[in-house]
């Protein structure tokens, strides 16, 4: 297949490009690198069935010539990280939306395969736990920017659920789970990367609020292991939504505490409040755990690297990479 992976010099996508390529495939990356790097892809630059654009997917006319070369798209490029989301809505909003409309454009016009990336965000402060993906969501008041970026990945999803009705375009949803491994920055909030860091810094690691809240991390492999298994199978996925995650929950101060004894820091915790992290009245999920029932009876997958291997493939990267890190970086929540 030739793919094109919007956002492929993120984490996820880079990760993506390099399964599709050591299968076989030929990739197109179309990055503006906002939040992507050039690092994150620049091993793949002599392989001949790899092709790198740094532009925006607002770009008509790039999009358009690399639709158009496209068996499939998987669409990553976003506005992420709760950082990001809560000091630049607008930006949030306008890159997830538009950009959204502009992919759905130019697949609807070479009938390519589509795979959208969407989030667990958009299950907001829903109670029934694990969510599914038919079950109801439950979004916080839109005084509060914390939620434009859930709003707008939803509206990205009625927006692909739309082109499938409507045009017969073989979309499907992909709701990501705190995806986690080697490579992640922290630079945007996310949370297993900027707790090694602080350890590994002699730093007190930050948690936010009382650190009762939990997550469910799931390791990059095996996310990119359940897209493209969706991928593969049109037929079965197209005008579905599915869950991408772990079912290993974690307490945010158990996940601190984990770290701590992984790297033998003597630093310790530091709870902070979330008026002080972020703003006032800012809102977070009290938990987060999916159902994946849907997705392994479609394609078989289940996750393979529990908590404590995630946490060593973390540890293990930034130990290799410490001295390419900026020298100041704020540490924020998941």
């Amino acid at each position: 297949m030739h793919v094109l992976v919007t956002g492929g010099a993120g984490f996820i996508g880079s990760h993506l490009t390099q399964a599709l390529l050591a299968r076989g495939d030929s990739v197109a990356v179309l990055d503006n690198l906002s939040t992507g790097s050039f690092e994150n892809i620049k091993r793949f630059r002599d392989d001949a069935r790899f092709t790198f654009a740094i532009d925006d997917i607002n770009n008509t006319l790039v999009l358009d010539r690399l639709a158009s070369q496209a068996d499939a798209i998987v669409h990553l490029a976003a506005a992420v990280g709760v950082q990001l989301v809560v000091e630049r809505p607008t930006e949030t909003i306008e890159t997830n939306v538009l950009g959204t409309h502009a992919v759905l454009g130019a697949a609807r016009r070479y009938r390519c395969r589509t795979l959208l990336a969407s989030t667990s965000e958009v299950y907001g402060k829903g109670v029934k736990i694990p969510f599914a993906e038919e079950d109801d969501l439950l979004l916080g008041p839109s005084s509060r920017s914390r939620w434009s970026y859930a709003a707008s990945k939803l509206l990205d999803e009625f927006l692909g659920l739309a082109a499938h009705r409507e045009f017969g375009l073989p979309v499907t949803i992909l709701r990501f789970f705190n995806t986690v491994g080697p490579g992640q920055t922290g630079r945007y909030g996310m949370v297993v990367p900027r707790f090694v860091r602080a350890a590994l810094a002699g730093k007190p690691i930050p948690v936010f609020g009382d650190g009762e809240q939990s997550r469910c991390f799931c390791h990059v492999g095996d996310t990119v292991r359940a897209l493209v298994a969706l991928m593969d199978q049109p037929e079965q996925t197209a005008g579905e939504i599915f869950n991408i995650g772990s079912g290993e929950e974690v307490t945010i101060n158990a996940l601190a505490q984990d770290v701590v004894a992984l790297t033998g820091s003597a630093a310790g915790i530091q709870h902070i409040p979330y008026s002080q992290a972020y703003a006032p009245g800012f809102e977070d999920m009290r938990r987060r755990v999916p159902d994946t029932t849907k997705l392994h009876h479609v394609t078989g997958w289940q996750p393979q690297h529990r908590l404590d291997r995630i946490l060593a493939d973390v540890l293990a990267w930034e130990q290799a990479h410490a001295d390419t890190h900026p020298a100041q970086e704020e540490l924020l929540p998941a």
